[in-house]
């Protein structure tokens, strides 16, 4: 029996990796209520992705409420695509983009008013730290979300559904993730781009530490929420968000204060002191402290090999294995 819905999903799955071609992919699915991944990550070529099993084992899980995320993979480095997450959808932001040579490949549209985009800016594997500075700058550029600019920040795969409680509409109904834009391309100035992120990221390496680092003692309670205030100021999550969920939040916070070299101790007593209604009942505060900070610690890893290792076929496509990555966002 012919399933057009099936046919539509391979339709936008081929022509979204057809248009940011790459040796493997990571697939990530994560449920849109509770948060949690699915168990394991899977590597991917793109023929093994666009397997009709192996899309329908994809949307037997989307439909039970798990979204579903990719990027391209490349073992401890970013693999030369950039991703941009624009708040507000406008296709003048394109147009921007393009006379600026820096041309998507994918566009993609998460839900009414919010876009992704691919910016592919190298062919060959780029360090972290370069790629997150690239990733920052263009968001800086183009209005894009700050806070989903790290390295290996994931996207969303079209066609499936954003199911995300708040991205229903009027008829509670979960959008469909749609192609806006994909054709194979190099940003045509990602050589000026790269040296541009190549010089901030040399003249932040020999800059001085600052005077005062927040990695000194324990901030009094005072202290704590102001500095989780600061951060949510910052990224306008009570304007982005309604409501917010504060342990997405608490996850960004953190690893924000990692990336500034706190300690364990400064970012939970952060947490603990500035996360609103803290520990909004929790059951047990101090595991989840912990447990939010070793999710937070997989954005700084320590040199190491692949997360997992590719995937052969798709007989056994529920039995996965457990591995770690960003989380995607929109």
């Amino acid at each position: 029996m012919f399933d057009r819905g099936l046919f539509l999903t391979a339709q936008a799955v081929r022509r979204q990796l057809a248009a940011m071609p790459h040796d493997l992919y990571l697939i990530r699915l994560i449920h849109s209520t509770t948060k949690q991944p699915f168990p394991g990550e899977r590597l991917w070529t793109a023929q093994q992705l666009t397997h009709l099993p192996t899309l329908g084992f994809l949307r037997v899980r989307n439909r039970e409420g798990c979204d579903i995320y990719v990027h391209p993979y490349a073992p401890d480095h970013n693999s030369g695509y950039i991703l941009v997450d624009l708040d507000h959808a406008d296709p003048v932001v394109l147009h921007r983009m393009r006379a600026s040579g820096h041309e998507p490949c994918v566009v993609v549209q998460t839900s009414p008013g919010h876009w992704q985009a691919w910016v592919r800016v190298s062919s060959t594997p780029l360090a972290p730290a370069l790629a997150s500075v690239v990733g920052r700058h263009l968001a800086h550029l183009y209005g894009g979300d700050r806070a989903s600019t790290d390295w290996r920040h994931l996207g969303r795969l079209a066609g499936f559904t954003n199911r995300k409680p708040h991205r229903r509409n009027a008829a509670g109904l979960a959008p469909w993730v749609t192609i806006v834009h994909a054709a194979p391309a190099f940003a045509s100035q990602a050589d000026t781009l790269l040296r541009t992120a190549s010089h901030m990221v040399a003249a932040a390496a020999l800059a001085p530490p600052p005077s005062d680092p927040p990695v000194t003692g324990l901030p009094s309670v005072a202290q704590a929420r102001q500095t989780y205030h600061a951060w949510m100021r910052r990224w306008r999550i009570a304007q982005r968000f309604q409501p917010p969920d504060w342990s997405i939040v608490d996850l960004w916070v953190a690893r924000a204060l990692l990336a500034q070299g706190a300690s364990a101790l400064h970012v939970q007593q952060v947490l603990r002191c500035g996360s609103p209604q803290f520990p909004r009942g929790h059951s047990d505060p101090a595991d989840y402290l912990r447990r939010t900070l070793a999710r937070a610690s997989f954005a700084f890893p320590a040199p190491g090999g692949a997360l997992c290792a590719p995937h052969a076929g798709t007989a056994n496509a529920a039995a996965v294995t457990a591995c770690s990555n960003s989380t995607g966002e929109r």
